[in-house]
């Protein structure tokens, strides 16, 4: 712990927060949409240990840095291109995040209503599983990148524990703002879809920069809540099936 006494090891913490809260973002996003199909009383707790599992995941990651960097080694090579561990596991993430999405937004749309307690407990287990899933997708990167960042095994997990506390803090007023407009629901489902071409694509070797994503996602969202104060006025707000489906 003799990093506390330096002033860099500070802005290492500082710049690994920031980065994990950014990165956390999808991971947010993701599991307020699949907690939306969980019984009102049960959102909470599955938020919680959602995020709870996105830590634990990470922190695991980081205790096994040789695997990790492991990751990165030539497995096979098809059509003069190499493809690794990392790789494969982005390209079956980035499948599984488009099937998901999609079969997301044909419930939200097409979806028979169903009883919110039908099955929950069952449901419960099967968001969690879904959840931890995708936590291991969505941590590589931000997890490799801490490696390159910090030279302290000890300050990339304070990072991810500080920004998954936070994730904590703002996860419900997250969740039940998308839960409670069904527009930017189906804009959460978008931005699903476009992290799940974007891992597919990264899986496969195309260099596709996050900035870009960030800034679409962000000026959509932007849009969307000019849009929102504009449908205040509507007598019939929109509304989306809800539908509990494992």
């Amino acid at each position: 712990m003799e990093w506390i006494t330096h002033f860099q090891s500070w802005i290492a913490l500082g710049t690994l927060t920031a980065l994990e809260i950014v990165l956390g973002i999808d991971n947010i996003i993701f599991i307020s949409v699949l907690v939306g199909r969980l019984p009102h009383d049960r959102r909470n707790r599955a938020r919680v240990l959602g995020l709870a599992l996105a830590m634990i995941s990470r922190i695991l990651l980081l205790l096994s840095l040789t695997w990790v960097m492991g990751l990165k080694k030539t497995l096979f090579e098809i059509f003069s291109r190499d493809f690794s561990g990392r790789d494969l596991i982005l390209v079956g993430g980035g499948l599984f995040l488009l099937a998901k999405s999609t079969r997301e937004i044909h419930h939200s749309l097409m979806g028979e209503e169903e009883h919110p307690k039908a099955k929950a407990g069952r449901h419960m287990l099967s968001v969690l599983a879904q959840i931890a899933v995708l936590d291991i997708v969505f941590s590589l990167d931000s997890v490799i990148t801490a490696i390159g960042l910090a030279e302290h095994v000890t300050i990339m997990m304070a990072a991810i524990i500080i920004a998954v506390v936070v994730m904590m803090l703002s996860a419900k007023a997250i969740g039940e703002f998308v839960d409670g407009h069904p527009t930017i629901k189906m804009l959460a489902l978008s931005f699903l879809l476009l992290v799940g071409f974007t891992l597919f694509g990264e899986g496969l070797g195309l260099v596709i920069p996050k900035g870009y994503i960030y800034f679409a996602m962000g000026f959509s969202v932007l849009v969307e809540l000019l849009n929102l104060k504009v449908r205040k006025r509507l007598e019939r707000p929109v509304k989306l099936h809800k539908a509990i489906n494992s």
